[in-house]
């Protein structure tokens, strides 16, 4: 069985090239902010704890978490994790990382529609992510015999894609929030929150390819199922 190049396969190609770029400008950048020590000396867990006390929020752990860029707010478990290096830094960069991460915590905490949203479809992901991907390549196999197994799997995958593009404006408030706390309460410099605004972008375009890149999959799925009703 022969299938020609698409569109939506060359895009896939595209995004992938796109995201490795992306991650290798956004470690650059933060090795660089990381190397500007803050003025105001403050570590990243003390920035995290500040921003959380600020908001009233005093049931939000900061812990440590192995790892490079591997900081992220656990809403089940109401943990905010910083990464090694960020937890224990007093950098532009670990400003930016941590008063992110505390912005999650604050949209939890006042229910941030964006938020609840994705956190409700966070079981059914782990749940069909176990055997998607067996059944869009049984799809595409058995295509010619029945398009049930492929359509099932582009329906699953349509969810990952959605999810992919939810995650967009949740990451998008919490930088947000974060740059507008860290100068309202003077934890940077000018200088710094150029850095950490700087910083925060090049993290927000991985999500911003990464959704890109999801809906080219999906659509390189679906183009089998449209190409076999116009046959």
């Amino acid at each position: 069985m022969y299938y020609p190049m698409n569109p939506a396969y060359i895009i896939v190609i595209i995004t992938m090239i796109a995201s490795w770029l992306i991650q290798r400008r956004l470690q650059s950048k933060f090795e660089r902010y990381s190397q500007v020590g803050l003025q105001s000396n403050l570590s990243g867990k003390q920035i995290a704890e500040l921003m959380l006390a600020d908001h009233g929020i005093n049931d939000v752990r900061v812990i440590s978490t192995p790892g490079r860029l591997t900081d992220h707010y656990n809403p089940a478990d109401k943990t905010v994790n910083l990464s090694e290096a960020v937890y224990a830094d007093r950098s532009a960069a670990a400003a930016a990382v941590a008063a992110h991460e505390c912005g999650h915590a604050v949209q939890h905490a006042t229910a941030y529609a964006a938020l609840q949203f994705r956190s409700a479809m966070v079981p059914a992901l782990s749940a069909v992510s176990k055997f998607m991907p067996i059944l869009l390549f049984l799809g595409v196999i058995m295509l010619n015999n029945t398009p049930l197994p492929l359509t099932i799997g582009v329906g699953l995958f349509a969810l990952t894609t959605l999810f992919s593009f939810v995650t967009l404006p949740v990451e998008f408030d919490a930088s947000k929030r974060a740059l507008a706390w860290i100068d309202r309460r003077g934890i940077v410099t000018p200088q710094e929150h150029a850095m950490a605004k700087d910083a925060l972008k090049w993290a927000a375009l991985t999500y911003v390819v990464a959704a890109l890149g999801s809906l080219a999959t999906l659509l390189y799925y679906a183009s089998f199922l449209m190409g076999r009703r116009r046959d």
